[in-house]
């Protein structure tokens, strides 16, 4: 079972240069056209899921904006 992340984006920083959106690897990340951040971009969101939390968008980010989570993976319970 594939690992599962998703991403928060904090509107005060991200200025929609769409890094993030080239860099990710599942192509799960989009412009939101729906809504502004108050310096007026269309901020990255998650599109779909997908997301592994691989990181990279966060490490591409030039302002920071990106905030990546992952979901603690499951202990395997031992069979008897």
């Amino acid at each position: 079972m594939p690992v599962k992340g998703w991403i928060e984006v904090n509107d005060l920083y991200c200025k929609g240069c769409e890094l993030c959106i080239t860099a990710c690897p599942v192509d799960v990340i989009q412009l939101d056209y729906s809504r502004l951040t108050p310096k007026g971009y269309h901020p990255a969101m998650l599109k779909s899921d997908g997301c592994t939390g691989c990181g990279i968008c966060a490490v591409i980010c030039p302002d920071a904006a990106i905030t990546v989570y992952r979901e603690p993976k499951k202990a395997k319970v031992p069979t008897a």
